[in-house]
């Protein structure tokens, strides 16, 4: 307390604006009263004529300020009551009654990016909530910010509740990171099906349930800390200092990830310690075969929060996506535990505590005005139908008024076409089939997740590219012609459309010729 009392009689004062704004508060919430003639602007603990170095790390890049003795600041307003002078000063300084701020920037899939000041203690779920605001997406909760190491060919999702500020403080000054914003739809689909994740034979439960459990009771096995799940299998590993790839049977457990050096053995005497998770993240490899040298694909790796060398990481490789999938999540849910069921459910319970429809809105109900009366759609199902059959009434009606003013209505109902798909969120000009491969496996390996693009062998067709059992498959849709109408069709002309959105929307509500339904649209944002 004395030593904050001198520094308000000293007439000349050093240091950097952020210690001026920690004096600022400090002053205000000790109850020493400021007098009106000078506002303090040196830190206490220094002697008057001090020189002050202070790091800033706006752009990860070490700066040194020198601040030279600044002169006493006048009270532009003697005639104002002390109080009266710390509220302008809070007025012309707001950046006093925040925390630290830090520039960070941020890239979308097609490499746009977009710089933000945030608060130095952002999460990485604040972070998507912003982009959601700026850019004016939905939020379905599967909007997701990756960090991505180039040089390393590596990447993976921060977790919604982690620092990103921490993140960044284990980048190397000139290891050119990146923070990417996109969707991954797969991020919590393992607390909804676990058993798709988890197959059986990779897994092992104390014997107390007999082998068989449902999805509640897997998913409790690996939230508590008193179970001891298991997660065993082959996996190929990038032997120390070689470019040989040898396979080895793995086993992970909460104590870390370990390899048998005798065949299947588990014996404590035959395991091998490989890594831990407490200060290490796992990571999935962009480019195993071609970086790496991997057998498959399907390469992740374990790599120490503080360390951006090649060599430190522990190269791992699966034989398909399944497996990889399995031992990724599985060291996830190792790692963070409840946090991450935390993290799944925070968005419904803020959803339940503040709903975000109007009461006029919860009031609305589907009525059918076909009849001589009118009546209440109670169905839901019936409802949706109804809306969706509507909707496309109201487009069929759409397209017969553009092909009636003179011109053939086939090239103007193809005009219209093109209008209408263009602008949706799911289709995708030019991209290759390897590119949309790509796209839907960044944007998460579930049942549903599909785009739709320019077919590369034959332009005037198109294909849909559609995720199912964490494989992606694609499905020509073929145009078809009649009587100077053109129609689109995934059945070779059984089932027709007269544009690419109604065909969308048809398969999101029914399977049809398809392994399952349309869910979740693959879609780019620009920042």
């Amino acid at each position: 307390m004395s030593a904050m009392n001198d520094s308000l009689d000293e007439t000349h004062t050093s240091g950097s604006l952020g210690e001026k704004a920690a004096i600022f508060r400090g002053a205000r919430g000790s109850g020493n009263v400021v007098g009106p003639a000078f506002i303090p602007l040196r830190s206490p603990l220094q002697p008057p004529n001090a020189a002050v170095s202070t790091l800033f790390k706006g752009n990860r890049k070490g700066r040194e300020v020198d601040d030279t003795q600044i002169g006493s600041v006048p009270n532009p307003f003697p005639e104002l009551l002390p109080s009266a002078v710390s509220l302008v000063s809070e007025c012309l300084l707001p950046w006093t009654k925040t925390s630290a701020t830090q520039v960070i920037k941020v890239y979308s899939e097609d490499n746009t990016s977009r710089a933000v000041e945030v608060p130095s203690d952002i999460t990485a779920r604040d972070i998507c909530q912003l982009f959601i605001l700026k850019n004016h997406c939905i939020d379905d909760h599967s909007w997701t910010l990756f960090e991505q190491i180039p040089h390393l060919s590596i990447e993976r999702t921060i977790e919604d509740h982690e620092s990103v500020m921490e993140v960044q403080s284990g980048w190397g000054m000139d290891s050119h990171c990146c923070l990417y914003f996109r969707k991954n739809y797969a991020k919590y689909e393992f607390f909804k099906k676990p058993l798709d994740f988890f197959p059986e034979h990779m897994v092992s439960i104390s014997s107390e349930t007999n082998g068989i459990m449902n999805h509640s009771q897997l998913i409790q096995t690996f939230l508590s800390s008193s179970s001891c799940p298991e997660i065993h299998g082959y996996l190929h590993a990038k032997e120390h200092g070689r470019k040989s790839w040898k396979k080895f049977y793995f086993v992970l457990r909460r104590s870390g990830l370990y390899f048998s050096n005798k065949g299947t053995s588990k014996e404590p005497r035959h395991l091998q310690f490989i890594a831990e998770f407490s200060d290490s993240d796992v990571y999935t490899l962009l480019s195993a075969k071609k970086v790496y040298g991997a057998p498959t694909d399907y390469g992740f790796c374990v790599k120490a929060s503080k360390s951006n060398s090649a060599r430190d990481l522990k190269l791992l490789c699966a034989d398909d996506e399944q497996t990889r999938t399995c031992w990724v999540t599985a060291m996830r849910l190792f790692k963070y535990g409840m946090q991450l069921y935390q993290n799944f459910i925070q968005p419904y319970q803020k959803q339940k505590s503040s709903p975000m429809r109007s009461i006029s809105e919860n009031s609305l109900v589907a009525m059918d005005f076909s009849g001589h009366k009118s009546r209440v759609i109670e169905n839901p199902s019936e409802a949706l139908s109804v809306a969706v059959e509507e909707g496309l009434s109201w487009r069929r009606k759409s397209c017969h008024r553009l092909s009636s003013h003179g011109s053939p209505s086939a090239s103007q109902s193809s005009m219209s076409n093109i209008a209408i798909h263009v602008a949706q969120p799911w289709f995708h000009s030019k991209l290759s089939r390897d590119e949309a491969q790509k796209l839907i496996t960044q944007q998460g390996l579930i049942d549903g997740v599909f785009l739709v693009r320019d077919s590369q062998s034959n332009p005037r067709t198109f294909v849909l590219s559609l995720c199912h059992t964490q494989k992606i498959k694609h499905f020509q849709i073929v145009p078809v012609e009649e009587n100077s109408e053109l129609f689109y069709s995934l059945d070779d002309g059984h089932t027709r459309f007269t544009d690419l959105l109604q065909l969308v929307e048809f398969y999101q509500l029914n399977r049809g010729v398809l392994p399952c339904k349309l869910k979740h649209h693959c879609a780019r944002i620009t920042l």
